[in-house]
């Protein structure tokens, strides 16, 4: 009886240990999978774009539409003088695609360029791919009020002959300035005796030229159409292509980029209709 007595409790407690084991086995088969790993997003290309500073405006506001459509670029911007671009583009800086204010600039980097203006033989371009991507105006502007009452390039001609102004011009390595060396050639005016006698002042592009206007610290300015309305400057005058030939801007994919396919889809885009409606609502015309 004793040994019964003993072996009672020793059963129960097996019992009830195999019971809390069961237990444990089934809230372990009732627990909750552990989330699947979620996969990193994909790294956009950083597809780079140079341009003239008189297409900051308008390519900024391109750059959501794109991208938006295309969300895996990522468009990266360097504006300045199409001169400087070319430079940088020529030392070795990164860039996929180059949009100049200026065939010269792309001449000096296509190898299929007159080798004249191609001095280098400097072959950066990608065949097949250059392109004239856009058409703008040489203007004349002048500060709020029109302090000289100047009207026209006739006008500015003769002030610049009389020396009682000073104005505000791109400097010659800059697409516009060699618009306006045109302008003042076709007046007959010496620039060199010009800046002699201190009636010209430079900018390094043509933002600095329009600055300078804006900010009245000159009596007048050469700039472009499209600089003039993104300044909010009413232009007193247009050049003729008599004055300063057609205002061409070509485009080119380079060949030393990274990403040739993707700036070609860029460059393909920025002649469709909502890109070409960017541009016009500024000044800039298809090139006809």
């Amino acid at each position: 009886m004793r040994t019964q007595k003993k072996i009672l409790p020793l059963l129960l407690i097996l019992a009830m240990a195999a019971g809390l084991a069961a237990c444990g086995q089934s809230n372990q088969a009732a627990a909750p999978e552990a989330p699947a790993a979620t996969e990193a997003p994909a790294e956009k290309t950083e597809l780079i774009v140079f341009a003239a500073a008189s297409m900051t405006e308008t390519l900024e506001e391109i750059k959501p539409l794109y991208e938006t459509e295309h969300p895996d670029i990522e468009l990266v911007y360097n504006f300045d003088s199409s001169g400087t671009l070319k430079t940088q583009i020529q030392e070795g800086a990164a860039c996929d695609l180059f949009i100049s204010a200026g065939q010269k600039q792309v001449d000096q980097l296509d190898i299929e360029a007159d080798p004249e203006v191609n001095t280098e033989g400097l072959d950066f371009v990608l065949q097949g791919s250059r392109i004239d991507l856009l058409e703008n105006k040489v203007c004349l502007v002048v500060p709020e009020g029109n302090p000289k009452g100047i009207e026209s390039f006739d006008a500015l001609a003769e002030h610049l002959k009389a020396g009682d102004i000073l104005m505000a011009m791109g400097n010659s390595d800059v697409p516009v300035g060699q618009y306006t060396q045109k302008i003042l050639t076709y007046y007959g005016l010496d620039e060199e005796a010009l800046a002699s006698a201190g009636v010209l002042t430079y900018g390094s592009n043509v933002k600095e030229v329009t600055t300078q206007v804006t900010e009245a610290s000159v009596d007048c300015g050469v700039v472009y159409g499209t600089d003039a309305f993104s300044a909010g400057l009413a232009p007193v005058d247009q050049a003729t292509a008599e004055m300063c030939g057609q205002i061409i801007y070509p485009a080119a994919v380079l060949k030393t980029g990274e990403h040739t396919d993707a700036a070609q889809a860029f460059l393909d885009y920025l002649t469709t209709e909502p890109a070409m409606a960017v541009f016009e609502a500024v000044g800039f015309s298809p090139v006809g």
